[in-house]
């Protein structure tokens, strides 16, 4: 069926209620793989199904179902229906106060050299070439080059007249080599997973994925016979992949407002974010400017409008250091009187919309990577996250990167390894010293970020430049003893 024909067949069951939304989601994933230069089974997967929701009575409830027969759609409705009625007065807001979204629009993703136009088999050829240029040593171990395109066909109807459709398209290109020599294992990768974006192939000549093999490989060799990076307080200048990292855990998570209202304390945490602090909260230096901003076309966490039929917009969520707004949609909205954004998403047909950070850009400044570079007298440059470590309120951190160089009286100098770096999330921000230009950014993101129970890992756009921050307690290896 396709979902047109869903609709269709929702509309002649659909219960007599005050309110009701349909959200119909179709996803399809392949994903290919070549690993020491052999072919991997290709796995393909395709998921169909419906999220009816029901207002009703002064309660709300809603069901999800992979039956899609007129039947199966009656069955659902009858069931949000009775969990509407039985949630009568027993919400956290008032549910007569919650919007009855009637927006209308298409979207979709722009694409300039479509999935399906280039066979499977140029694909793995595509990927067998790549891989073979991973192993430019004996020493090599371990390597392999991987796409994982995915497709999503979205509808959202609401009894109000709403009617909102949305096609995307993904891809995330990924390298990797690993180097052993004795005792001593290194890996290096093409970003982690972080060059994910919405189009098509073209993204793999966008992100530079064709010239990056022989540089990953050559500097997982690198990493073996470096030293390991020194422990000391010194300035830290951080790639954009490693920016995104840090704006992901210390900023975007901390300002999820069903995080800050305590829907999040018993898996993922709370946040050290109260509200009193929007409006007035120095978050971070005169330099720090974020942004959500889910129009940005080639972003991985783009849309028209989020999984309740919210409009997105572009909105400031920390300007000149200052804290404005959450990362809250409309339901947190009511709850906590405040402000938010068009967040409310689902990963999936069976998951309902929560509070999500969707695309959280930090907007670049006026320093060159040169300039960066020439403003420290001792520091380290740090790229690509390896390791995280938050704690619950999303306040201390640890981080850990696959590649550090460090920097002495202005100048790029010897290659360390087992890079890592603490601190305390505002705290970190106000140490914000400078921020690179736009021939810094990157536009990068994560498929894997995980929340809610039962958990969603849903998709997040970062698109961030280099930055350089001042007096960080920097530590190598195992770190200080």
């Amino acid at each position: 069926m396709t979902l047109n024909e869903i609709e269709r067949s929702f509309r002649e069951v659909a219960p007599r209620v005050e309110f009701w939304s349909l959200r119909v989601v179709e996803e399809r994933n392949e994903s290919l793989s070549v690993r020491r230069n052999v072919v991997q089974p290709a796995t393909t997967s395709e998921d169909v199904g419906v999220m009816i929701t029901v207002m009703d009575g002064g309660g709300m409830g809603y069901t999800a179902t992979c039956d899609l027969t007129p039947a199966g759609l009656r069955r659902a409705a009858e069931r949000a229906t009775c969990w509407a009625h039985h949630t009568a007065g027993c919400g956290a807001v008032d549910v007569a106060m919650l919007p009855r979204p009637s927006a209308t629009g298409e979207s979709a993703s722009r694409v300039r050299t479509p999935w399906s136009s280039v066979s499977l088999r140029e694909k793995i050829d595509l990927l067998r070439r790549e891989c073979e240029r991973l192993k430019v040593d004996d020493r090599i171990v371990d390597w392999d080059a991987s796409l994982w395109h995915t497709a999503v066909d979205m509808l959202h109807a609401t009894a109000a007249g709403g009617r909102v459709r949305q096609q995307f398209q993904y891809l995330v290109p990924m390298l990797s080599a690993t180097a052993n020599e004795g005792g001593e294992t290194q890996t290096r990768t093409f970003g982690g997973h972080a060059h994910c974006r919405q189009g098509g192939l073209e993204i793999l000549g966008d992100v530079g994925f064709f010239d990056a093999a022989p540089r990953i490989g050559a500097q997982a060799l690198q990493l073996l016979a470096a030293p390991d990076c020194p422990s000391e307080t010194m300035d830290l200048l951080l790639a954009a992949d490693q920016m995104i990292q840090q704006v992901h855990e210390s900023i975007g998570h901390p300002l999820e407002l069903d995080r800050i209202l305590g829907d999040e304390r018993n898996y993922a945490g709370t946040s050290f974010v109260t509200l009193d602090m929007f409006g007035r909260y120095p978050y971070g230096s005169e330099l720090l400017n974020v942004v959500f901003d889910p129009t940005r076309p080639e972003e991985f966490a783009s849309y028209a409008f989020d999984d309740e039929g919210q409009p997105a917009a572009r909105e400031y969520v920390i300007r000149r250091g200052v804290l404005l707004r959450p990362l809250g949609g409309a339901v947190s909205q009511i709850r906590a009187g405040l402000s938010g954004v068009a967040n409310a998403r689902a990963i999936s047909w069976n998951r309902p919309p929560i509070d999500r950070m969707a695309n959280l850009n930090l907007e670049p400044g006026d320093a060159s990577f040169a300039d960066m570079v020439a403003a420290v007298e001792r520091g380290v440059y740090m790229e690509t996250n390896s390791s995280w470590s938050i704690d619950d309120s999303r306040n201390k951190f640890q981080f850990g990167c696959e590649w550090g160089q460090l920097i002495e009286d202005g100048r790029l100098t010897t290659v360390v390894k087992k890079p890592n770096y603490r601190g305390i999330s505002a705290a970190f921000w106000r140490s914000l010293r400078m921020v690179g230009d736009p021939s810094t950014v990157q536009v990068l993101g994560t498929p894997y970020c995980g929340k809610g129970e039962p958990n969603q890992l849903s998709r997040v756009g970062h698109a961030a430049p280099a930055g350089l921050f001042t007096n960080v307690d920097v530590f190598g290896g195992a770190g200080p003893r």
